[in-house]
Parts: structure tokens; C-alpha cells; sequence
């Protein structure tokens, strides 16, 4: 399949333009923005102290290499299923595409499962009953509104990603208004220059701080249904990217002037510890808040997987039957209940700890591809469509470099 291809399938039946960039932005803040930041902000004071906030910009302006190379081949090719497109216009290898595209279903749906899984945890402060029956209920829930009209599951996702950011926001107000602290205390921040063993600390806290955006690059999955995909597809990336970045730094900074770094490592929940000594509210208000982030993390999952999945069978890489369209709500039904299904019965039928460690690997593979892909489309000079994002060469082999250095320290560590 060619790029020209890729980026124009034939009219049959096609998914509806109909998403805007603040909808864009708000599905790509629910997918990464996650339960990480509420363990990784011990992990990162214990390593690196008042220094780890820029643990977490270093971490973002590695993914932004990646970033970059997802905006220009997204623009390319505004498909579902993105990146087997791009693998199959690098390589031609239907094989390898339908490869990737799988890869991607498999670490979503791990990724959903474990949240379903985890979030039974926090339903049941609130509804005692056994775990099975709140993951089936939570799953059927979720699956029902990811089969809902793209605008509408997209919408209500948004919705819960204004309250699951809207946690962090109070601990940052909060913060910022508590005392002069968060201020006149930036200069410590920035380790000593010669400070060889800060920096190191940093830089191990920095590989960490990584796994905490992995989830951003899902945004190319939902390109087809956006309005202006050349315009809308960069912009929701980097924004998605930047504004995580930010509340993650801000969340860190905060917490480590408002609690001392080696009491937030001592903590089992370091960010609950913060939320209650900043607010005084009582923990079950974030349990009620973790409750939404994770039910939104299940959601914005399903939806993602429905897209791959119908993508795939688009491409004809999967049986014709998953890119159907519901004439109701115009989007992939029968490849968005295939996901749910897989969701439920990988959440109560498999043990999860395992592989859930799989799917930061897995996501990095996905980058060290997408990138290598990147690479052979601009190395054979092809011309892109008008209006696409354009990056330099470097750009996906610095993206290439980075996923791959990851990689290995991440499998060695």
C-alpha cells in the first residue's frame, strides 16, 4: 500500500470528521495522565529530591523527538490503525504491518486490563462487593460508552479527564497558595554544576519519568475522525505532551516543598499523603477522584483498540467484518466489542503482574519502528501531501536513538 494509499482509503465507509482539537487534547491528557504520576512522585524524591520536577521536562523533551516523527507521519497518513500504515508505506511488508498493529491492540488491551483490574480496588471503598463483579460491571459500563458515537464517548472521556486532572490542578493551586515556599525555594531546584552524583540521580530519574508519558502517541489513532487532521493532529500531540509535562512538574515541585523528599519515598501513596496535608480534605476524596481517572483510562483504551482494530481490517490486514460501521452511530462496533471482550477476560482470567512490565517495552518497540519508518519515507525523498507536519531527518533518528537507549536500559536495569 502506498502512502497516497494510506492517506486516502476509498470512501465506502469512513469514520466521521467530527472531532475538534480541545476534544483531541482531552482524549490524549486521558490516555497518559494515569495512576504512574501517583507512585513515581516517591520514586523520583527518593532518587533525586528537590531536583526530580526536572526529571519529568528532561523526560518530555525525549518524547518529543518521537513526538514529532507521529505528527509528520500522522499527517501523512490520517488513519486508523497508524501505525501499521506507516509500516506498510516504509516497507510494503503486510506481514510487518499487520505485526505492528497487533502489537499495539496487545499493550492497550494489557494496559486496559490492569486498569480494570486496579480499579476494582477503589470502587470497592465505595460498593463492597467482590472484585469479579465490580471489574465485569466496570468493563460492560466502559464498554458501552466507548460504542457510543465517536463524538459522544470522546466527549464523555473528556468530561472525566477534566475531573482526573482536575485532582492534580487542586494540589497545584493548593500548593501555590500555601506559603512563599513554591517560590523561593526554585533556586534548589537546579542541581550544583559540578554535582556529578545529582546529576546522575537525575538522569536515572529521568529514564523513569519517561514510562509516565508513554500513551500520548494514541492521539494518531483517532486522526481520521478529527476535522483538519494537518492542523489538529501536531497541535493535540505536543499539547497533549506539554501540558502533561507541566502538571507533572508542577505536581513534583509541589509535593516535594510541601513534604521532604525522604518522607514522600517512605510513603506507599506519596500523592495522597500531599493532597491531604495541602487540602485537609479527607484520602476518600482522591479514591473518588482515582475512581474516575481509572474508569477514564478504560474508556479512552477501548476506544483506541475499536479504532486499531477497524484500521487493520480497513487496510485488509484483518477480516473485512471489524471495519463495519454501525449506521447509528457511525463507528466500528463489532471491533469495539472484540476489545471489550478481550479486556474482560484478560482482567479476570490472567495474572497480570507480569505483563502488565511488558507493555512500556512493547510501546517503546512502537517508537524505535515508527521512527525507523520515518527514516526510509523521508530518506526516499516521497513528497508529502499539502499542509503536512514536516520535521528534519534527525529528528526521528535522535526519536530512534532515544527509544532504542531506553529500550536497553529498561531491560538491563
Amino acid at each position: 500500500m502506498s502512502i497516497e494509499a494510506a492517506g486516502s482509503p476509498a470512501e465506502s465507509q469512513r469514520l466521521l470528521r467530527s472531532l475538534s482539537l480541545t476534544q483531541a487534547v482531552l482524549y490524549g491528557l486521558g490516555v497518559t495522565i494515569g495512576a504512574g504520576i501517583y507512585v513515581l512522585v516517591g520514586i523520583a524524591a527518593a532518587r533525586s529530591g528537590m531536583h526530580a520536577p526536572l526529571a519529568f521536562i528532561g523526560a518530555a523533551l525525549v518524547m518529543a523527538f518521537s513526538a514529532a516523527s507521529f505528527a509528520e507521519l500522522g499527517t501523512r497518513m490520517p488513519v486508523s490503525a497508524s501505525e501499521a500504515a506507516y509500516v506498510q508505506a516504509a516497507f510494503g511488508r503486510k506481514w510487518l504491518s499487520l505485526g505492528v498493529g497487533l502489537l499495539v491492540v496487545a499493550t492497550a488491551t494489557i494496559s486496559a486490563a490492569t486498569i480494570s483490574v486496579g480499579s476494582s480496588g477503589y470502587v470497592a471503598v465505595f460498593l463492597p462487593i467482590s472484585a469479579p463483579w465490580i471489574i465485569s460491571g466496570v468493563v460492560l459500563a466502559m464498554g458501552v460508552v466507548a460504542c457510543l458515537a465517536t463524538a459522544q464517548s470522546v466527549t464523555f472521556a473528556g468530561i472525566m479527564t477534566v475531573v482526573e486532572v482536575g485532582g492534580l490542578v487542586l494540589i497545584i493551586v493548593t500548593g501555590l497558595g500555601h506559603g512563599t515556599d513554591v517560590v523561593t525555594r526554585l533556586p534548589e531546584m537546579w542541581p550544583p554544576t559540578r554535582d556529578t552524583e545529582a546529576w546522575i540521580g537525575l538522569g536515572g530519574t529521568a529514564l523513569i519519568a519517561v514510562f509516565s508519558f508513554i500513551g500520548f502517541e494514541h492521539v494518531v489513532n483517532i486522526a481520521e475522525e478529527m476535522k483538519e487532521p494537518s492542523r489538529t493532529l501536531p497541535r493535540a500531540l505536543f499539547l497533549t505532551l506539554g501540558l502533561t509535562a507541566l502538571i507533572y512538574a508542577l505536581v513534583v515541585w509541589i509535593a516535594v516543598t510541601a513534604v521532604p523528599p525522604q518522607e514522600l519515598a517512605r510513603s506507599s501513596a506519596p500523592l495522597a499523603l500531599v493532597f491531604e496535608r495541602l487540602t485537609g480534605l479527607p484520602l476518600v476524596t482522591m479514591s473518588a477522584i482515582a475512581i474516575v481517572a481509572t474508569l477514564n483510562g478504560i474508556i479512552v483504551h477501548m476506544i483506541m483498540i475499536g479504532r486499531v482494530i477497524y484500521g487493520l481490517a480497513d487496510q485488509g490486514n484483518l477480516p473485512r467484518v471489524f471495519a463495519r460501521l454501525n449506521s447509528v452511530t457511525q463507528t466500528p462496533l463489532l471491533a469495539t466489542a472484540f476489545g471489550i471482550g478481550a479486556i474482560l477476560v484478560l482482567s479476570l482470567a490472567v495474572p497480570l503482574g507480569g505483563l502488565a512490565d511488558l507493555t512500556a517495552r512493547f510501546t517503546l518497540v512502537v517508537f524505535a519502528i515508527v521512527n525507523i519508518a520515518l527514516i526510509r519515507i523521508k530518506g526516499r525523498r516521497q513528497p508529502a501531501p499539502s499542509g503536512a507536519f514536516i520535521c528534519p531527518m534527525w529528528v526521528p533518528c535522535f526519536g530512534l536513538a532515544s527509544s532504542l537507549l531506553l529500550l536497553v536500559v529498561d531491560l538491563v536495569a
